[in-house]
C-alpha cells in the first residue's frame, strides 16, 4: 500500500502553486508561530546561495555519478525481500570523493513514486539539499535530476531520500569525503552501515508501519504527551498494520535513551544489508590498525555497539574530529555517525550492533587468523559497559567553535505522544510555510525542550552545531524525555533548511520544521 504523508501533500502543493521556483522558497511569510510580522527569505536558488557556494573550495576533480533509484530483489542474507534501492545493492554503491571535489551525481527515477536525495551532514548549496516542495520540486517517476555542489569539508556522511518514509526502505548509501592532509595513519578502513529492516518483510511496508502508528495506542502505551509524563499504561488492542502484521513495538526500555527505545518492532537488524546468519567478514591481519566509519541509517533504532575483544578509540563524530577516547562500546542514534580506531587482534571476533532496547543485534566479523565464527546469537562482554555518548566527547581544537554570546536564541519544545501519534515541534505539526527566521552572520542558539517521554535525534541541515562546554561539532544529537539540550552554530549557509526528528515515523508525523535565513 501506498499512505500519503502529511509532508507528501504540502509539498505537492506548493509545487503545483509555484509560479517561478516554487511557493514554499518564496520572498516573504511568516515567522512560525504566527507572528504578524512578515519575513522575506533567502531562497534557495537565490544571489545568497550562490555566492556562498563561490567561497567553497572547488579546488579539485568534478566527479561524476549516475545513481538509479529502482525496486529490487535483495538478498538480506538467506532472506530474499523486494524492496526499493541505489541499483541493487544493500547499502547502496559508496560515493567517495576527496575535500575539494566537486560532485555531480544524475539520480534517475525508476520508483513508482516521486523521491530526492539529501545530503545528510553535508554544509552544501541550499537547492541541492534535497527536501521537495522547500528546496526543489520532486523527482517525478521516470524522470533524474543532477546534484551538483562543491563539498568542502572532509568526513563521514550518508545519503537518502527526503520523501516520505523512503528512508526506511532499502534507498540509502554512504557518502566518504577524504583529507587530502589526513593526519591518522591506518592500515585498513570500513565502512560499516547499521540498520533496521521491515521492507518486504511478511508483505510489510514502511508506509503500512506509518498508517498503522498513526492510529495511535487509543488507552495503550503512552510515549509522554505534553508535559512529558509518560510511561506504561494498560495495553490495548493492536490493530495490525494493512499490509503484513502488526509492526507496533511495545514495552522496549533503554535507561540510556531514557525510557521508551522505540516505536517499532523490526523483524531483522542489519550490518551492510546481511542478517546476523550471514554476516559480512572484514579480513586483517594481527596488530592491522582499522579505521571503522560507522553510520546509522535506520528509521527507529539506536544501536549500541561493540567489537569483541577489543576497544575502540572514537575520534570523529558526524565529520568533525573530537579528542580521541576510548570506550568499550558506543552508542549511536538514527543518522550519527561515528569513526573510531582499532588495533586488531589474533582471531575471529563479533563485530556486534545492539538494537538499544530491543535486545536484538546485527552482526559482522573480524578475521585476523583462523578459528571457528562465533554463532549469530554472540554477544560480547563490551556490549554490558555503559556506552560513550556524544556528550562526554571535546570537539577537536581546529573546529571547535570560537567562545561568543549568541545573537539569537530559538527555543523548540518537542511535544508529542505514541497515545495520539501527534509528534511536533512546540506543538505545531510541520507546515512548510512555518519558518523560523536567523540572519547571516549570527550565533544562533538551539534550544530543544523534550516534553515527550521518548527520545529523539534532531537534525539540522546545510550546518553543524556545537554541543555545550567545548562539545563535539554534530549535526544530529540525541534529546532525552524530559531533557533540555541548547546546541550552538553560526549561520553562514544561507537558505530554508530543515530541523526535524530523524526517526523517520516521528518526522512524517509532524516533528520537523524550518529555519530560514532573512534577506
Amino acid at each position: 500500500m501506498r499512505t500519503t504523508t502529511r509532508r507528501a501533500v504540502l509539498g505537492a502543493g506548493l509545487a503545483t502553486a509555484a509560479g517561478g521556483l516554487l511557493t514554499a522558497c518564496s520572498d516573504s511569510g511568516k515567522p512560525a508561530g504566527g507572528g504578524r510580522t512578515p519575513v522575506a527569505y533567502v531562497a534557495p536558488d537565490g544571489k545568497e546561495v550562490a555566492a556562498a557556494e563561490a567561497r567553497r573550495r572547488a579546488t579539485g576533480s568534478v566527479r561524476e555519478v549516475r545513481l538509479t533509484a529502482a525496486g529490487t530483489e535483495l538478498d538480506l542474507g538467506g532472506r530474499k525481500v523486494t524492496s526499493w534501492a541505489y541499483g541493487d545493492a544493500l547499502p547502496g554503491r559508496e560515493v567517495r570523493l576527496t575535500a575539494g571535489d566537486t560532485l555531480a551525481l544524475t539520480l534517475a527515477n525508476h520508483l513508482p513514486e516521486a523521491t530526492s536525495l539529501h545530503w545528510h551532514g553535508l554544509a552544501l548549496r541550499n537547492d541541492m539539499d534535497g527536501v521537495p516542495g522547500v528546496t526543489q520540486r520532486p523527482v517525478r517517476p521516470g524522470a533524474s535530476f543532477t546534484y551538483r555542489f562543491a563539498v568542502d569539508r572532509p568526513g563521514t556522511y550518508w545519503f537518502h531520500p527526503h520523501s516520505g518514509v523512503q528512508q526506511d526502505r532499502g534507498l540509502y548509501a554512504p557518502l566518504i569525503v577524504e583529507d587530502p592532509k589526513e593526519p591518522l595513519a591506518y592500515d585498513k578502513e570500513w565502512v560499516v552501515v547499521l540498520d533496521d529492516w521491515v521492507d518486504g518483510v511478511d508483505g510489510s511496508t514502511p508506509d503500512a508501519v506509518l498508517a498503522e502508528l498513526a492510529k495511535g495506542m487509543g488507552g495503550g502505551m503512552d510515549h509522554g504527551g505534553e508535559t512529558g509524563h509518560g510511561g506504561m499504561h494498560h495495553t490495548a488492542a493492536v490493530t495490525p498494520a494493512q499490509d503484513g502484521p502488526s509492526r507496533m513495538l511495545m514495552g522496549a526500555t533503554s535507561p540510556v535513551l531514557g525510557g521508551d527505545a522505540g516505536d517499532v518492532a523490526y523483524p531483522y537488524y542489519l550490518v551492510n544489508g546481511r542478517t546476523p546468519d550471514a554476516p559480512q567478514t572484514f579480513a586483517a591481519k594481527p596488530g592491522d590498525r582499522v579505521r571503522i566509519r560507522f553510520v546509522n541509517a535506520g528509521g527507529d533504532t539506536a544501536f549500541r555497539v561493540a567489537l569483541g575483544g577489543h576497544r575502540m578509540t572514537v575520534t570523529h563524530t558526524d565529520g568533525f574530529p573530537v579528542g580521541h577516547v576510548e570506550t568499550d562500546s558506543l552508542l549511536l542514534g538514527m543518522g550519527e555517525r561515528y569513526d573510531v580506531l582499532v588495533t586488531a587482534g589474533d582471531g575471529v571476533f563479533p563485530l556486534t550492533a545492539l538494537a538499544e532496547g530491543k535486545k536484538r543485534t546485527a552482526l559482522a566479523l573480524l578475521r585476523t587468523g583462523g578459528g571457528a565464527a562465533p554463532g549469530a546469537d554472540v554477544r560480547p562482554a563490551e556490549l554490558d559497559r555503559a556506552p560513550l555518548t556524544a556528550d562526554r566527547l571535546k570537539a577537536g581544537a581546529a573546529v571547535r567553535l570560537k567562545d561568543r554570546r549568541p545573537d539569537r536564541t530559538l527555543t523548540f519544545e518537542l511535544t508529542g505522544s505514541m497515545e495520539r501519534y501527534d509528534w511536533a515541534i512546540n506543538g505545531r505539526r510541520y507546515a512548510a510555510s512555518d519558518r523560523y527566521p536567523v540572519a547571516a552572520g549570527e550565533r544562533v542558539r538551539l534550544a530543544f525542550v523534550n516534553r515527550t517521554g521518548m527520545w529523539h535525534p534532531m537534525h539540522l541541515h546545510g550546518h553543524t552545531f556545537a554541543l555545550p562546554g567545548g562539545g563535539p561539532r554534530k549535526d544530529t544529537a540525541i534529546v532525552l524525555p524530559g531533557r533540555r539540550l541548547e546546541v550552538d552554530f553560526d549561520a553562514d549557509n544561507p537558505g530554508l533548511w530543515m530541523l526535524h526528528c530523524h526517526n523517520v515515523y516521528h518526522a512524517e508525523s509532524g516533528m520537523m520544521t524550518l529555519l530560514g535565513y532573512r534577506r
